[in-house]
């Protein structure tokens, strides 16, 4: 009997390890046919899948699948698909967003520094890509990137009424009222045509006055009189 258990024990033993082995090279192995977690399949990972073995060079199937084991948890995997996605997409800001995100979440705060401040150097050739790139650092819950290149944007254009918005709102989202208002008065001084941006600072008790756009002048009585019959 001895012997019996000591045999089972070593078998279990051997599963153990060659469990752990199949599940190692699936969190680290770059495949096509490793991406997808065998244990968690979906319809929306078959789907995607479908799409990049029919197109593997397909960025934004590759990032939709980043972000499914980013919610996962899968961090390593994640980053590779996101990997992928700029590979063939250079700036796609969703994916760049994504990647900092993961390394923030592995803990790797170099890595996570250095991705992001490339990915600002290269998007700061114009204020639109920067804000671009905000908005997904935002999206991803990475608001001190996101701030950095908003005010980078505004400095290359410091008459912009929409980046004085987005950061009026990107103040007012984190509760501070005093510079939400600041940005929100600035952006709707410099175009006053934005009722969103009025009834917005009307929430926060400031009176905004939207001016009406000068109405078409009627047309004169003798212009409307229909010609006399000969």
């Amino acid at each position: 009997m001895r012997k019996g258990g000591t045999e089972m024990k070593k078998t279990i033993v051997i599963w153990a390890v060659a469990v752990v082995g199949i599940l190692s090279g699936c969190q680290n192995g770059k495949k096509p046919s490793d991406r997808v977690n065998p244990d968690v399949i979906d319809s929306e990972k078959i789907q995607l899948q479908n799409r990049i073995d029919r197109k593997f060079d397909d960025p934004q199937a590759h990032y939709q699948l980043g972000k499914i084991y980013q919610r996962e948890g899968l961090l390593d995997r994640a980053a590779w698909e996101f990997t992928l996605a700029l590979q063939f997409d250079p700036v796609h800001y969703a994916a760049q967003a994504a990647k900092v995100r993961v390394y923030k979440d592995l803990r790797q705060s170099d890595r996570m520094t250095v991705a992001a401040e490339l990915f600002i150097d290269q998007a700061g050739g114009s204020a639109e890509s920067l804000t671009l790139l905000g908005r997904a650092f935002q999206a991803e819950g990475l608001d001190d990137y996101a701030l950095t290149c908003y005010q980078k944007a505004l400095d290359r254009s410091p008459n912009s009424a929409l980046l004085h918005k987005q950061i009026g709102l990107f103040y007012l989202n984190k509760k501070d009222l005093v510079k939400a208002e600041e940005y929100l008065r600035k952006s709707i001084q410099i175009d006053p045509y934005q009722p969103d941006v009025a009834e917005q600072l009307g929430k926060m008790g400031v009176v905004i006055q939207v001016p009406q756009p000068s109405a078409k002048p009627a047309p004169s009585q003798e212009t409307a009189k229909p010609a006399a019959a000969p």
